[in-house]
Parts: structure tokens; sequence; C-alpha cells
């Protein structure tokens, strides 16, 4: 009896197994039957007639794309692929069949896929971290309940592409309108043809302050933040992160050029203008790729309905794009929030102080802003992840048992906006920065920024430091993907480029680390990590004097003196380490612990290494999140001291 075909054909290349495997267990656990080929010997016959009798009879296909497959130009995946669209022509094109899957930063205009693929919108699954509302929409496809997935637009770009039908009945005057078109783009307007950003991204900018009170501009930059983050929680939108299209305020710059520092292919911008408790605001979405104006609106609302109202504005804006706004998303929108209006003003105040906080007092007035939210309404489980987020950072400044208490209520916090909002994304990305900077359970760490990835996909600060603890972990391709999705979403947030180039280092890709740290040092040549990490990652690749140059640069930096210690101790200069080393036992004193550790380990002083890590563990330091995957302390990795303090740390396997 021949065996039953499967619902769903994921089809990827083997780099991406890992990925390939997350998506199909959530696929498994919603009930559909998903075929995902693990062999790993493929050929034969047999093998081959089961694989093309799958693709023939399943009832959707998904593609997996990344970078992966672009540099893989020859593979059984892309047999697979050919089998797939070739059967999508005997299909209506209304039919649901062919569901593209991205799982890290690879765009679609210049990924090497067939055409059949363009023509769709895919989908980003960062890492293969699979939210529910994407198990809910194949669950529709297949039942036929929800639409096929959307295509394209076509003409929006220079590049755009015809369908695989029209393509064949193109008459030659068409083919001489259509050039044309291109000489006028081409000659009228040069940029149109270089810029193809993706068809359903867009930047936010931030909202200009009409109420003729400067002191009301953390309302107008707050309920900006908000907007944007409520457009970031549809999934089919690709949102530009809070850091980037901030950057942009207060300059003069055309939004031409805005989009394309961005890479969004729409711009959002309006005005606020306050009146008690009462506000009106402006809206427009402007087309980048053409200039042309696509919607704009004015609402008149009460700060009570400002939920509502973050709803409405979120739904028009998709509607313009072509996206259909699922009620779970317009649910997901509203969660956490609050229906009073003095909450609501406390609470943005509480997002200006926090944003901008830069030492002790400024979290501080963060944390007493989110406390009178709090006051005003204690169901407001985003104000709770917020104080969790802000007190987190206020106990890193701190010591003894001030640290302590602020610590104890950000987890209080952060488990009180679950309570209240159980599918909270911030809320659970602040319990994770607690089991990270306080308890060192990494395993329940690793839980809860997973859990914030599936909720918030397009939260450029989830991806980044769940990116980042991921790669910690030892999860180095999907904590790669994530931390390369950060930066597609924040492309001039330092911080984000920091992440990405600190996490290549930790993976131990160091050619790219050096490449990545490089550029970031181009944009910020005051990058001190950069520097560091540049020359970190020459270390590990044998580089002594370039590790030597690089960190240098920045003599004055803990973590220079870090790489310094390291670099001179192998290339001979002892008494020069031992300075570097004394440097920073002076500037740090013990809480660079686990720094002293590796240098001891490097230098093959096993005991004092040892010595060095039990305080480490004894303080609960910072560093010890990067004990598993760390290569300068591979040398005590045998060692009993050494894996007692693995197992104590819970580290997932």
């Amino acid at each position: 009896m021949p065996e039953a075909s499967h619902a769903v054909f994921l089809s990827y290349a083997s780099q991406d197994a890992e990925a390939a495997q997350k998506i199909a267990e959530a696929l498994r656990a919603g009930g559909i039957e998903v075929f995902l080929d693990q062999s790993e010997l493929r050929g034969g016959d047999a093998w081959d007639k089961k694989i093309r009798r799958e693709i023939h009879d399943c009832a959707l296909f998904i593609p997996i794309v990344s970078q992966h497959t672009q540099e893989r130009l020859e593979g059984y995946f892309r047999r697979e692929w050919k089998l797939a669209t070739d059967r999508t022509h005997d299909m209506a094109e209304e039919k649901a069949f062919l569901v593209p899957i991205v799982v890290d930063g690879t765009g679609d205009q210049e990924a090497f896929v067939p055409e059949e693929f363009r023509e769709l919108q895919w989908t980003r699954l960062p890492g293969g971290v699979t939210p529910p509302e994407f198990v809910t929409r194949v669950k529709k496809l297949l039942s036929g309940e929800s639409s096929p997935v959307p295509r394209m637009p076509r003409g929006s770009s220079a590049g755009a592409r015809t369908s695989r039908r029209s393509s064949r009945l193109v008459p030659a005057v068409l083919a001489v309108v259509l050039a044309s078109v291109a000489a006028y783009v081409l000659i009228e307007k040069p940029w149109s043809a270089k810029f193809a950003p993706p068809a359903h991204s867009v930047a936010v900018l931030p909202f200009v302050n009409m109420s003729g009170d400067k002191e009301q501009e953390y309302f107008s930059d707050g309920l900006t933040e908000e907007l944007l983050n409520s457009l970031a929680k549809i999934n089919e939108l690709q949102v530009a992160a809070r850091t980037s299209a901030f950057s942009f305020k207060g300059t003069n710059t055309d939004i031409g050029t805005i989009a394309r520092k961005l890479n969004v292919a729409s711009v959002l911008e309006g005005s606020v203008r306050r009146s008690g408790n009462t506000v009106r605001i402006t809206t427009q979405l402007i087309n980048a790729v053409t200039g042309f104006h696509q919607w704009s609106e004015t609402y008149d609302r009460d700060l009570g309905d400002v939920l509502k109202l973050e709803t409405e504005v979120a739904g028009s804006v998709a509607s313009a794009l072509k996206v259909t706004l699922l009620g779970d998303e317009a649910a997901r929108i509203e969660l956490g929030g609050t229906r009073s209006p003095a909450a609501f003003d406390a609470y943005l105040k509480g997002l200006k102080a926090y944003s901008s906080a830069h030492e002790a007092s400024g979290y501080q007035s963060a944390i007493a802003a989110y406390t009178e939210a709090i006051r005003l309404d204690p169901n407001y489980a985003l104000a709770f992840a917020y104080r969790s987020g802000a007190s987190i950072y206020r106990a890193e400044l701190g010591t003894g048992p001030a640290r302590r208490e602020f610590l104890d209520r950000a987890q209080a916090d952060a488990r009180e906006a679950i309570r209240l909002a159980p599918e909270l994304a911030e809320a659970h990305l602040a319990l994770a920065g607690y089991f990270v900077v306080a308890s060192g359970d990494f395993t329940h760490a690793s839980e809860e920024y997973e859990r914030a990835m599936a909720l918030a996909p397009g939260n450029a600060l989830v991806l980044g430091e769940g990116g980042r603890l991921a790669v910690f972990m030892g999860h180095f391709d999907a904590g790669l993907a994530a931390a390369r999705r950060a930066v597609a979403l924040d492309p001039l947030n330092m911080r984000s480029r920091s992440q990405l180039g600190q996490a290549l280092y930790w993976a131990r890709q160091y050619q790219e680390a050096v490449t990545v740290n490089g550029q970031l040092i181009s944009l910020d040549p005051e990058s001190r990590s950069a520097h560091a990490y540049r020359g970190l990652s020459y270390y590990g690749l044998g580089d002594l004097q370039d590790a030597r140059v690089s960190c240098e640069a920045k003599p004055d930096s803990w973590l220079s003196q870090w790489c310094l210690a390291v670099t001179y101790d192998k290339l001979g200069r002892s008494a020069d380490a031992q300075a570097q080393l004394k440097k920073l036992k002076a500037g740090v004193s013990d809480s660079a612990a686990y720094q002293y550790a590796t240098i001891y380990a490097q230098r093959g002083d096993t005991a004092t290494a040892l010595e060095w890590l039990d305080t480490a563990m004894r303080v609960r330091d910072s560093g010890l999140v990067q004990l598993k995957i760390d290569p300068l302390m591979d040398p005590l990795r045998k060692e009993p001291r050494f894996q007692a303090a693995m197992r104590e740390l819970k580290f997932p396997q």
C-alpha cells in the first residue's frame, strides 16, 4: 500500500535543517501533516520517486530561502523547487500552493529563486522561529478559509516582474510601451531603477508636535513609537525600528533618501496636536519608490480611545499596502495597553526617559514614570514590562543590597506583566533579561527569549537580544539569523550592528566578524566595542599583529585592555600583557572576574584561571553567559571545576 502524502512539503538546504525542524515542529504541534526529509544520504530511484510523489500530492509547498540557498547554486532542493513551480502551471492563480519562507536577512530581490517565488509575498521566520499566527495562516490556507498568499504588486519598481502567464502573451505594442516607461524611469528618475526595497516595508517617522508646547514632545514621540510598535506586530509588514527611524528627527532629509537608508518602500509621517485629554493626529503614507501619496487621514480622539486609534491607523496603513490585518493581529496591537488617559500619559513620559537614559538618574526617572502609570492603572501590563526592563538596567549600575532590590522588582514586574498579558512579547523579554543578569538560569532565559521572538518576529530589539543569547547558548545559525534580521530592521542603529559583530565573534566566524566590526568602525570610528571585537576576531584567526593594532586604537577601553592582555602575551610581550591586566583590574576591580579567568586560561595558568572562574560564579559575573561557547575558555573545558560551573549555570542543550 503506498504511503499517504502529507499536507505540507518543506523544502530546504541541508544547512538550514535546524530552522526547518523548528518550522515543522510548530506546524505539527498545530495538527498539520508535514513532510520533512531528514535523510542523511539523499538519492536513489525509490527515494526520488517518493519526493516527486510528495510534491505532486501535497496541498502546500513551503520552500525555505536563506543565505545557504544563495551560496548553493546546485542542490537537490532546487530540483524540488522546479517540480513545485512546474506543478503551478496547471493551477489557477487563485489557488494557494507556494508559501515561500526566508529564515534570515536574504532579500527577495537578490535571491536566486524561481520567478514564481518572486511573484508572492514572502514570510520571514528568523532562524525558523514560528509564531502561532503563521500556523493559523497555514491552517486557513489548507482549509480554503484564507485567500492565497498575496502577490507582489507589479510595476512598483523598475525591477517589477511579469507573471508566468502574461509573459507569454505580451504583444509587441506593449513591449514598446514598457520600453518607453523604462526609458523614463532610467533617464528622468535614475534612482528608481536601483532602489528595490521589500514591497511591504515601511518606516514611521517621528510625528511633529503641533501642540504649541515643547514640553509635549514626549507625547508626540511616544505616540509615534506606539504606532510603530503596532505596525511591527503585523506579520506581513517589515517595519524599520525606532532608533533608525528617529535618527531623522529634526533633519530636513527628503523622503527618498530616508527610504533608501532604511530600505523601505513606504514612509508614514504625521503630526500630533494635543489639547487636554483630546488629540488630533494627521497621518499620510508616501510610496518612496514612486514618490506618490498612498493614503492620508485625520483622527480626532479622546485619549481614552488611544488603543482603538492605534488599531485604526495600523489597519489603514496595512490596507494601503495591500496587507490584510487579521483579527488576532488587531487584538495584539491593543494587548497590554490602557484606556486611562492619565496612565497612558505617564507611560509615555517613562518611554521618553527610558530611551534617553545613560546613567542611574535617567533609569530612575523612567521607573518613577512607569510607577505612576501603574498606580493609575494597576492592570497596565506594558508599564510593568518596561519598569522591569528599566529596573534591570538600573541594577547593572548598582551594587550590594540596592542591586538586589532592583533585580527583585524586575522579576516581580515581569511576572506580573505576563500574568496580565501572557502573549505580551515585552514581558517575556523582560523576564529573560532577569534570568540572564540575576540568576544565571540560561535555560529559562532561552525559553523566554524564544517566546518573545515567536510573539514579535518583527521587533528588532527582541531579535537583537534574543539572537545574541541564542549564540551564547551555542545555537549559532538561529542566533546569527536573528541578529542579521535585527540589522535589516534597524540599519542605522549602531547597537544592532555591534550585536551582530559580537555574535559573529562568539560563533567563531572570525573573518566575517572582522568585516562587520570594520564596517561599524567606518560608521562610528569611536566605537570601543567594535575595535575590541575586531581585535579579538583577528586573535581568533591567529593574526596577532592586526589584533594588536585594532585593540591599541582605544587603549582606555576595558574591552581593549582585555584584548591586549591576551594578545601581548601571545606575542611574547609578557611585561606589556601584565601591565594591561593591571590597568584592567585597577579600572573595574572584581566586576571583570570572568575576563580575568579568560586571560589566565590563555596564558596556560589553569589554577589561577579556575580561581577567577570561582569568583565569577560567586558574584554572578554577567560574563558567565559566554562560558558555553567562549573560545578563550577552551583550555579549561576538561577541568572538573569548569564542568561543575557549566552544570550549575543550567545551559540548555
